[in-house]
């Protein structure tokens, strides 16, 4: 496993300790954990766009496509919606981390 050094501002740092803590994990499981989960919702987001643009030039009649951007656009925050939901967290909450054996930090 590959591993990086970061440098955080100090509240960040804290919050991160507490969460940390309040899992009973090391920061560096809170820190992969969000890690994963932002990259994860990028990479849906630029298919998201995608699939917007395709629907975008891909609709010649301006009625027709009009239409299909705007179910295309009110898709997003949907998809999102249900993904975070069908993952078990909500978009104000952060997800349950594993928890380990030993306590770091």
């Amino acid at each position: 496993m590959a591993g990086f050094s970061l440098r955080l501002p100090n509240e960040l740092e804290e919050k991160l300790d507490q969460e940390a803590r309040r899992e009973g994990v090391a920061r560096s499981e809170v820190a992969r954990v969000a890690i994963a989960e932002f990259l994860a919702r990028r990479e849906r987001e630029r298919f998201l766009a995608a699939f917007v643009a395709e629907a975008r030039a891909g609709y010649g009649d301006p009625a027709i496509r009009g239409e299909a951007l705007a179910i295309a656009e009110e898709a997003l925050p949907l998809d999102n919606e249900a993904l975070d939901r069908a993952e078990g967290r909500s978009r104000a909450s952060a997800p349950a981390l594993p928890r380990s054996r030993s306590k770091r930090r």
